[in-house]
């Protein structure tokens, strides 16, 4: 079964689209970055990492603090975003 979290590439692409489509519906940045946060906290919880990439992101986010959670979640919406 393919999924989106199959490889990090794939993963980065489907997380711009849906920080591309919450942009045209006018959230604004705080708000998308509240639900990244919101998937993060989901994923840590539900979801076994899938590449190397995962990995890492699950062990910074397993050891941070919730406001160091809150900048992971920021920054990965940073990473993919296309303005």
């Amino acid at each position: 079964m393919n999924t989106v979290l199959e490889t990090f590439e794939k993963w980065k692409a489907f997380l711009a689209e849906r920080v591309n489509q919450a942009q045209a519906v006018g959230m604004s940045d705080e708000t998308i970055s509240e639900l990244a946060f919101q998937i993060g906290e989901f994923l840590d919880k539900k979801v076994d990492p899938q590449n190397n990439e995962e990995r890492l992101l699950k062990d910074l986010w397993d050891v941070s603090t919730e406001e160091e959670r809150k900048t992971l979640a920021r920054l990965m919406v940073k990473l993919v975003d296309q303005k």
